[in-house]
């Protein structure tokens, strides 16, 4: 599953299956994870499950039980990772098992460095590991987001801003 086409038969016959593959919409080349995590946000904002919410600041740790009132403002990162954008259709390695399927960067100037799929064996996503990096001459933040289906999610970002020097955050949301 290299790239994802839209492939169409159009029929000598019938003038309106050409004008219906003329008006189709070309098919995003990568997963996703735009549609997928505001999916996941849709149904999670109707199932409102309690999770226990921990945040971190180089070190300093606090921890609720809460309900996520916004799963889109929880599944930001994860949405902003998606690298669907017709600039980047021919920038990423695509690497792919029965159980997995891997993006991975061949531009180095881009923020998400690799998308990791964990698939069920009847196909269904159970795992999803995002990798991001951005370094310039200010500073370097490093994030890996986390998203087991219905367990847990995970934030994980180094920083180090050049004035201000190194901080590391950590969020996870576990479900209970």
């Amino acid at each position: 599953m290299v790239t994802v086409f839209l492939l169409t038969s159009l029929s000598c016959n019938s003038p309106a299956d050409g004008k219906a593959a003329a008006n189709a919409m070309p098919v995003a080349p990568y997963f996703s994870l735009a549609d997928y995590f505001n999916q996941e946000a849709t149904r999670l904002q109707q199932i409102n499950p309690e999770i226990v919410k921990t945040v971190s600041k180089n070190g300093d740790e606090e921890q609720r039980k809460i309900r996520v009132a916004n799963w889109k403002e929880e599944f930001a990162l994860f949405i902003d990772a998606d690298i669907n954008k017709p600039a980047w259709q021919h920038s990423y390695r695509v690497d792919s098992t029965s159980t997995s399927l891997t993006y991975t960067s061949i531009d180095s100037t881009l923020r998400t460095k690799a998308i990791r799929l964990e698939k069920s064996e009847t196909g269904a996503v159970i795992h999803v590991r995002v990798t991001n990096r951005v370094n310039n001459m200010l500073y370097q933040t490093d994030e890996q987001l986390d998203y087991y289906v219905d367990s847990l999610y995970r934030i994980i970002k180094a920083q180090h801003v050049r004035i201000i020097g190194k901080s590391h955050y950590t969020v996870t949301g576990k479900w209970l």
